[in-house]
Order: C-alpha cells, then structure tokens, then sequence
C-alpha cells in the first residue's frame, strides 16, 4: 500500500510540473545544468589547497584534513596501535610510546607519520639524537611533512643552529604560506643570518 501512495506522490509530483511539449521535443535544446561532482580530496589536492589558501584560518582547516590523512597508515592494526600510542601518551608512559611505535615501524616502515610521532617521543625523552634521525626520516618520507619541517626547525633552534633552523621553518613556509608564527620567525632569522626579509 505505502509503495503505491509513492508512486501516487511521484506522479503527482511530475503532473504539477509538466513538460512543454515544444521543450520536450525542440532539436538542439540543451539538457539542464547540472553541477559536475567534486573532485575527491587526495592528499596531494590537499597540499596544492594548503598552499593557495587565504587566509590562515582557511589553512588550519585544510592542514587539519592533512593531519587526519597522514595519520592513517592503511594498516588496520598500525592504526590501533597508534591509538594506543595517544593513550600511552596521556599517561605519560613514554617507554610504552617508544615501544608501540618500534611496533608500529616494523609493520609500516614507510609511514612518515610514525616516524614524526616517535620522533616527539624521543624529544620528549630529552634525546635530541634520535629525534633529529626519525625526523629526516619522516620528510624524506614525506617531504610536505608541515610537522615534522616544524619539529626539526624548533629542535635546530635548541641546539643554536640557526642556518639550518632557517632553512627548515622556510620549507614550512613554503607548504604552508599561512602560518604567521614561523613567518615573524623566519623574518628575524632570515635579517640575522643572511641580511635580508623574506
């Protein structure tokens, strides 16, 4: 009964809107407008995005969607352990971190993101070495790492190597023009080390 009131409402639906009939036969008369479908996001239409946004507010939002693509390995169970990397890090277990993360490495070795996590880790365990290693790991990985570029800018800065601080909050800033922090940044540096602004 339901499927005939519907089909009942369709027609009654299509007879409130009849065809002209010229219209319906007219030669060369152009079907409506539809709007094509939009593009699926791939992540390298995410960083062409990033890179023309407006504004800085229009860039955290895409840099968020990259973030949320790049934290996704593909693996099932490399994705359950990062979750649980999260939850050894609110309990501030970094021991645990560091060994769910060697997990994860064997299982996805080609997963920048991992390599940039554990690298946090390691900072955070006050081991600069192993950091620095995971993090050129992760932006030959993935060169458009915006974090990892971050990271090694900020762990240079530490270790008063200002030249190649420079050159890592410039590559930021070259996948990421929005981000006003490291732009004051690499202004006063760029004055400092090679006498000119950006």
């Amino acid at each position: 009964m339901r499927f005939f009131a519907f089909l009942l409402t369709a027609s009654l639906s299509i007879a409130a809107h009849p065809l002209n009939a010229q219209e319906a036969v007219r030669p060369g008369a152009q079907p409506p407008k539809t709007r094509p479908a939009p593009r699926p996001l791939t992540l390298d239409s995410l960083f062409e995005r990033l890179a023309k946004a407006g504004s800085e507010r229009e860039a955290d939002g895409i840099a968020s969607l990259i973030e949320r693509r790049l934290s996704r390995s593909g693996s099932d169970t490399a994705d359950l352990l990062l979750t649980r990397v999260s939850k050894a890090l609110d309990e501030k277990d970094l021991p645990l971190c560091v060994e769910l993360l060697d997990r994860i490495l064997v299982l996805e070795p080609n997963w920048a993101e991992a390599w940039y996590r554990r690298a946090l880790v390691f900072y955070m365990l006050d081991d600069p070495v192993r950091a620095l290693v995971d993090l050129h790991q992760a932006v030959k990985l993935e060169p458009r790492h915006f974090g990892a570029w971050t990271a090694l800018g900020h762990l240079f800065m530490a270790s008063d190597d200002k030249p190649h601080a420079l050159a890592a909050y410039r590559k930021v800033l070259q996948i990421n023009p929005q981000t006003s922090s490291l732009q004051t940044i690499v202004s006063h540096l760029g004055l400092e080390i090679d006498g000119q602004d950006l």
